[in-house]
């Protein structure tokens, strides 16, 4: 059984900082690449950060390029997003997504993010 299980987020300041980690089992993590999704209410969900499968390439969206870091450790099949500098407009539900080409692609359940003072 296949599982992503996020973990690391809740309420912060402007300004501050919160790291989310994603656990998972169930799958040969090494093969596949991995992002972070997130959903703000009545909003599509959007690509925050990816991470190649080995670790090589990042890549980010526009509004987080900068402030957000995206990294993943193999051994221990986790994935994390470093998240500084947070803004209100951050708010949202933050999902994990692992994919594999031709293989299959699996989301976890989300972790709540607020930023507010």
């Amino acid at each position: 059984q296949v599982q992503l299980v996020e973990s690391g987020g809740g309420l912060v300041q402007p300004r501050g900082s919160l790291r989310l980690s994603c656990a998972a089992s169930g799958i040969t993590f090494r093969y596949y690449d991995m992002r972070w999704y997130r959903q703000a209410p009545g909003l599509e969900r959007e690509l925050v950060a990816a991470i190649t499968s080995a670790g090589v390439s990042t890549n980010y969206a526009d509004s987080v390029k900068g402030r957000f870091t995206i990294s993943r450790d193999n051994d221990k099949k986790m994935v994390y997003l470093q998240m500084n500098s947070l803004k209100p407009e951050d708010t949202a539900v933050y999902y994990c997504y692992a994919f594999r080409n031709r293989v299959g692609n699996y989301w976890g359940q989300g972790t709540q993010v607020t930023v507010s003072s």
